[in-house]
């Protein structure tokens, strides 16, 4: 199993770290995204937390969630995060990492599972995002969170969902969702503005879709939260421009947005570095932690 250089130049980091995430480390350099995630999982541990499997937030069989939380937690941040996968493949299971990862930040972290295409094509995956934050909203308190101080994260597919949801001033209205609640939107690595036939999705949209119909940075609401948009510096699978044209946007509709490009780490590796054992591969989970609290409400 080939070790990256980012782990050969820190030996003392190959000593602290276990089998299992020597192995993970092995998938991640081949660059296979179910390998590395299920690796992942298999190396991090809820013991401690409150976790809520299968939270139902519609009729689908992939209208579910998983919730992960502090123990005892009472009116802390609640954050929702949407996976990627380029709309077609992916899940809720595939991201324990990331639920565990927020909650021992001392956040309730909703990770949902969404309907994919092609059968499922815009904005039906969009809807889902605002019908789970609406469910997670109407449970917030019961789970040990506050409605009033929500987040919603995505990575990759999920990042346009996540910003699309909220932006677009028709998702949150159509789910019952007060965009007042919403006090922050991370983006990670997200495609916000490109035309998505270039990326080869063009089937997770509607026949003869063209950009402006369904692209976030061509939907931004004048009310919107303030926005985190954190950008590989080596994605070659999302452009870092896609974030360059969404902060362009927000910032024409004077929404606060930091766009932060964390060097070293690709499309891949910058959603790893969301799980406590991989942080020093990149700043994402720090990122992520320092921009809820500037926001949360407290």
């Amino acid at each position: 199993m080939p070790i990256p250089l980012s782990l050969r130049s820190h030996p003392s980091r190959l000593a602290l770290l276990g089998v299992g995430a020597l192995a993970l480390m092995g998938a991640l350099s081949a660059c296979s995204r179910d390998g590395a995630q299920g690796t992942l999982n298999r190396v991090v541990s809820t013991a401690g937390l409150t976790v809520t499997p299968d939270i139902r937030y519609g009729p689908d069989v992939r209208n579910v969630m998983d919730v992960y939380a502090p123990q005892n937690a009472k009116d802390a941040p609640v954050v929702l995060f949407i996976h990627g996968g380029s709309w077609v493949n992916g899940d809720k299971d595939g991201h324990k990492f990331v639920g565990e990862s927020l909650a021992r930040a001392g956040y309730v972290t909703a990770v949902m599972s969404y309907r994919l295409a092609p059968v499922n094509r815009y904005p039906t995956y969009v809807q889902d995002a605002a019908q789970a934050l609406k469910v997670l909203r109407d449970q917030a308190t019961a789970l040990g969170g506050n409605p009033q101080n929500l987040f919603v994260m995505g990575h990759s597919a999920g990042g346009f969902n996540a910003v699309e949801a909220v932006d677009n001033v028709r998702w949150l209205s159509e789910a019952g969702v007060p965009v007042s609640a919403v006090r922050g939107v991370i983006g990670v690595a997200g495609p916000y503005s490109y035309d998505f036939r270039q990326f080869g999705s063009a089937n997770a949209f509607p026949v003869g879709s063209t950009p402006d119909d369904v692209m976030p940075d061509r939907h931004v609401r004048p009310d919107a939260p303030p926005h985190l948009l954190l950008v590989a510096e080596n994605d070659d699978t999302v452009y870092p421009q896609n974030a360059v044209n969404m902060e362009a946007a927000l910032k024409r509709a004077g929404i606060p947005v930091t766009r932060t490009v964390l060097p070293k780490l690709n499309h891949i590796t910058i959603i790893a570095a969301m799980a406590r054992p991989l942080t020093f591969l990149g700043g994402t989970r720090q990122a992520v932690i320092d921009f809820i609290e500037a926001r949360r409400l407290r």
